[in-house]
């Protein structure tokens, strides 16, 4: 779910472009929302909102799996609104520009409020599910997913684990050392936290292939967000060093190619019939 209003997303966690931000974390987070939406079981016919939606992948999965009557998508990049508005054209889905506490003027009440990798972001996960659970019906849904930046987000790790060789002082821009939200256990804690009930968590294990490890590699390039961003301050030999060190770490086949599987943390919670909203 997206920061709220008064605490938006610090720069060195946005990206700016919606294409570069798909072709480095939205293929992985497309192969998760794919097995994320029928895990929820949320009935046919349902209206479901989507917090901080981002290029549409989570709204995308919901519209192809799960046969919503509406997905009202917010998301307070403007970036990632025009990419999702043009990739995703169903007249169920509307993408409006909100952040994770403006849930609370949509004048609904949702069967289902859904994240995809952003919950971690906010300054108050708890505060964010609450205010989720203001516009969820009796016994509605809310449920997200992060990624587990600590050990299975392998995408990010042998990247991390290369970069704190080359400079100790890296792990501070770890995201596995900066989203304690992002281990086994501690969704379950927020959302039971926030008054859900019937809380289930797992992993979500994806895979997939990179050609070689320049199509790997070239994503770090773009200079935005986490990984990259800490890239770009680095001399080009520093860089040189930390892609030979990565280059070293990563599984790469006999003919050049790379498959990786990297692990998201899934939670879902019921929200108690007493503390449930009303239909506006």
């Amino acid at each position: 779910m997206a920061a709220a209003a008064q605490t938006p997303l610090s720069s060195e966690f946005r990206w700016s472009s919606g294409a570069l931000y798909d072709g480095f974390v939205g293929r992985w987070s497309r192969l998760v929302a794919a097995e994320f939406v029928p895990w929820l079981g949320v009935h046919t016919g349902a209206t479901w909102v989507d917090v901080g939606c981002g290029t549409g992948e989570l709204t995308g999965a919901i519209l192809r799996t799960a046969a919503p009557a509406r997905v009202i998508s917010l998301d307070p990049s403007e970036g990632y609104l025009d990419h999702a508005r043009a990739s995703i054209t169903d007249p169920r889905a509307e993408f409006r520009h909100g952040t994770d506490q403006d849930v609370r003027s949509l004048g609904l009440a949702a069967d289902a409020v859904v994240s995809g990798l952003v919950l971690n972001f906010v300054p108050d996960a708890v505060g964010a599910l609450r205010a989720a659970a203001e516009v969820t019906a009796t016994r509605g849904l809310i449920g997200a997913y992060v990624w587990d930046y600590a050990d299975q987000m392998t995408l990010l790790r042998h990247f991390w684990d290369a970069a704190v060789e080359e400079d100790p002082a890296a792990r501070n821009k770890d995201e596995g050392v900066r989203f304690p939200l992002c281990a086994a256990g501690a969704l379950t804690s927020a959302f039971e936290g926030a008054g859900l009930s019937a809380v289930v968590e797992r992993p979500i294990d994806v895979t997939d292939r990179f050609a070689n490890f320049e199509e790997y590699w070239t994503p770090f390039l773009s200079g935005e967000a986490p990984a990259p961003g800490y890239l770009a301050t680095l001399p080009p030999d520093r860089q040189t060093k930390v892609k030979k060190l990565v280059m070293a770490r990563i599984p790469v086949a006999a003919d050049g190619s790379i498959t990786l599987t990297c692990r998201a943390w899934a939670a879902r919670g019921r929200l108690a019939p007493e503390a449930a909203a009303q239909p506006a």
